[in-house]
C-alpha cells in the first residue's frame, strides 16, 4: 500500500506561499509554441548592442580555463570595482547577478519575528527574499496616479512603517517596472532619518541609464550612513545578463558578514573576466545610454501618436497602459513575433512593459502595437 507525500509539510511554512519568478518569455520558447522567425524579445530590460567587442575578446582568451574552478573571492574583479568605484576591496560583495545579493542580504539581516519595508510597484524579489526567510513585509503605497512621480515610491509613506520590528528597507532607484526615479536629496533626507541599526538597501540596478546630470556617487554617502548596501549589476547597461553578475557594496563590516553567507564560487570565470573587461569600456557605457535616451523618446512618441499613456521611465523600458484587455493585447503581440512583459504580477493588470531596443525593433513593436489594438 503506497502512501502519499506531502512534500509542502516538509518544507520551511513561508515557502509554501510563494510563486517563482516568472521571467520574460525567451524567444526560443515562442518559437517552439509558434513557428515564428525573426523574433523580437523587448521583455526582459536587456542591452540590445549585445556584449561589447572588448568584452567578447576577453571571454574569447579565458575559455581554456572554464575547466578550472573560478577565483571563489574574484581578487581582479574586487580590484577593478574598488579602482573604478574609490571604494576599498573589502567594502565589494560579489553576486551571480544582483539577485543573489538581494537574497543574501535577506538571510543574512532578515528572520522569523522581523519585518523588512518596500514600495508597492517595486521589484518582486524582494517580496520573494523577505518570504523566503520568513520575515514579514511591510508594503508602502506608491505615489498615486495623478500625483507627480506616480506609481513612484513615496519615501514619506515608507518612513511611516518603521517600527521595532524593522530591520530592511528596499529601494530600488530607478524602479523597475515603473521605471520611476528618486532625487538624490529626497534620498539622502529619507536616510538621515531612518535609525543606524535598519539597514537601507538601495538597488541601482539601471543607475548607468540615468542622464548624467541626475547622477549622484552614492557610494561616498557609505561614508555617513553606515547601514546602506548599494546593490548593482552588469546585467543592464553592461550587457551581460547572460553570464549573471552583480555586486554590492557596502560598509566592511557588512560586507564580511555578506560574504559569510554567499555560496562558494556564486561568480563563474568568464563572468568575472567579462565584467573586468566592461568596467574599462565607458565608450560602450555612453553608447548604450545614448541609444536608451532615443528609444525612450522614440517609444514615448508612438506610444502618444496611438493615444495610449505610459510612466516616465529613467531606466532602459517603459511600462505602457494599454487597458482591462492587457493580457489579451501582449497575446496578439506574441502573434505578431514580439515580446513584451505583462505585469500583472506587480498588481498593474493593465500595463505591460516594453524594454528598449533598437531603433528598427522599437518601431516593429510600434507598428504591431497599432496593429492589434
Amino acid at each position: 500500500m503506497s502512501i502519499k507525500n506531502n512534500f509542502c509539510d516538509l518544507a520551511f511554512e513561508p515557502i509554501n506561499g510563494l510563486f517563482p519568478y516568472q521571467p520574460g518569455k525567451p524567444i526560443d520558447e515562442l518559437q517552439r509554441e509558434l513557428g515564428l522567425d525573426n523574433i523580437i524579445k523587448l521583455a526582459s530590460n536587456e542591452n540590445p548592442l549585445g556584449p561589447s567587442e572588448r568584452v567578447k575578446k576577453a571571454i574569447q582568451n579565458s575559455l581554456n580555463d572554464i575547466s578550472m574552478y573560478p577565483d571563489g573571492n574574484g581578487f581582479y574583479l574586487k580590484k577593478a570595482l574598488s579602482e573604478k568605484l574609490g571604494v576599498n576591496a573589502d567594502m565589494i560583495t560579489l553576486g551571480n547577478g544582483s539577485n543573489d545579493v538581494l537574497d543574501v542580504i535577506a538571510r543574512v539581516f532578515l528572520s522569523m519575528g522581523r519585518e523588512c519595508i518596500y514600495s508597492e510597484y517595486a521589484f518582486v524579489v524582494y517580496s520573494i527574499a523577505t518570504q523566503s526567510v520568513g520575515a514579514t513585509a511591510r508594503v508602502a503605497k506608491a505615489r498615486l496616479p495623478d500625483e507627480l512621480d506616480a506609481y513612484g515610491h513615496d519615501l514619506e509613506a515608507m518612513g511611516k512603517l518603521v517600527s521595532e520590528k524593522t530591520s530592511v528597507i528596499f529601494i530600488a532607484n530607478p524602479n523597475n517596472p515603473t521605471g520611476t526615479w528618486i532625487e538624490p536629496d529626497q534620498l539622502e533626507q529619507f536616510l538621515k532619518k531612518i535609525p543606524k541599526h535598519i539597514i537601507v538597501v538601495l538597488d541601482e540596478a539601471y543607475c548607468e541609464y540615468l542622464e548624467p546630470q541626475n547622477v549622484v556617487d552614492t557610494t561616498r554617502w557609505l561614508q555617513r550612513y553606515p547601514n546602506l548596501i548599494i546593490t548593482r549589476t552588469f546585467s543592464k547597461a553592461y550587457g551581460l545578463a547572460g553570464l549573471r553578475i552583480g555586486y554590492a557594496v557596502s560598509h566592511p563590516d557588512i560586507a564580511d558578514l555578506l560574504n559569510r553567507v554567499r555560496h562558494p564560487f556564486n561568480v563563474n570565470s568568464l563572468g568575472l573576466v567579462a565584467a573586468e573587461a566592461a568596467l574599462q569600456d565607458d565608450a560602450y557605457i555612453d553608447k548604450s545610454r545614448e541609444l536608451n535616451k532615443q528609444g525612450l523618446q522614440q517609444l514615448a512618441n508612438g506610444f502618444e501618436k496611438l493615444a495610449l499613456s505610459y510612466i516616465p521611465s529613467a531606466g532602459n523600458f517603459i511600462s505602457l497602459n494599454v487597458g482591462e484587455k492587457a493580457a489579451d493585447i501582449y497575446t496578439k503581440l506574441l502573434h505578431e513575433a514580439v515580446i513584451v512583459r505583462p505585469i500583472a504580477g506587480y498588481n498593474m493588470p493593465d500595463y505591460l512593459r516594453v524594454s528598449v531596443g533598437l531603433a528598427e525593433e522599437n518601431e516593429v513593436l510600434l507598428s504591431a502595437l497599432k496593429k492589434v489594438i
